[in-house]
């Protein structure tokens, strides 16, 4: 009993350690962009990605302007929203309402504070180069970044945690850490967003997925029901 209590609680350790450090990351991060002590680097990476004499015009051929653009639309609200809604709908008719409710619960608590966080800085968006996409909202944390890492990084916890093998729980964590990294690094490639803003998104959202993994954790230790099982 003592090595099976001692098997679970390392791997909580870990996840709490790895909360507390992207939460910490996050709040110094943040602490800079509002002393301006990032604007030289943000400024300096902005203009690396433009063709020197256009700041108009990205680096690299077309194809690529038009792939950031692909790639930035799966971080967009309403693509990540169908992406929660299906996913919240196949855990329901597969009878594991737990996980269904998890989902739901862990997806809208996120988006609350993404936009939150946004409200709350109120970080104007770059001007100094052209924006090669529409925005509406402010400029730090970045959403797509943030959220991206939300949904992502939970579904694919969520999802990790009921394959059979070690390889499958991998690449499924690999392919939603793969999805949030593309999908922050387009919007400094479109000029929407600082770097901080993305760095910041990836933190934020890191530690939020972290979070409701821990606490799903908890509760399968402190019930001992499978969050996954049917209800």
């Amino acid at each position: 009993m003592a090595q099976v209590r001692h098997a679970v609680e390392v791997p909580l350790l870990l996840v709490v350690l790895a909360v507390s450090a992207a939460v910490w990351g996050f709040v110094e991060l943040a602490g800079e962009v509002v002393e301006g002590d990032t604007t030289a680097f943000d400024d300096r990476i902005l203009l690396t990605l433009r063709t020197p004499g256009d700041l108009a015009d990205p680096i690299g051929p077309h194809w690529i302007e038009e792939t950031a653009r692909d790639v930035t639309g799966l971080g967009g609200v309403w693509i990540l929203l169908g992406i929660v809604v299906v996913t919240a709908g196949y855990f329901l008719l597969a009878r594991r309402w737990r996980v269904a409710l998890m989902v739901v619960l862990a997806n809208a608590g996120g988006t609350a504070l993404t936009f939150g966080l946004k409200h709350g800085f109120d970080r104007p968006r770059p001007e100094l180069v052209p924006h090669e996409t529409v925005v509406y909202t402010t400029s730090f944390p970045s959403g797509h970044a943030m959220m991206s890492a939300i949904v992502y990084l939970t579904l694919g916890t969520m999802i990790a945690r009921v394959q059979p093998t070690r390889g499958l729980k991998v690449y499924v964590i690999g392919i939603a850490c793969l999805l949030t990294l593309l999908i922050g690094t387009s919007r400094i490639y479109l000029g929407v967003h600082y770097p901080t803003d993305v760095l910041a998104g990836w933190m934020g959202g890191a530690a939020w997925a972290l979070l409701c993994r821990l606490l799903l954790s908890r509760f399968e230790a402190r019930t001992g029901k499978d969050p996954g099982g049917k209800a």
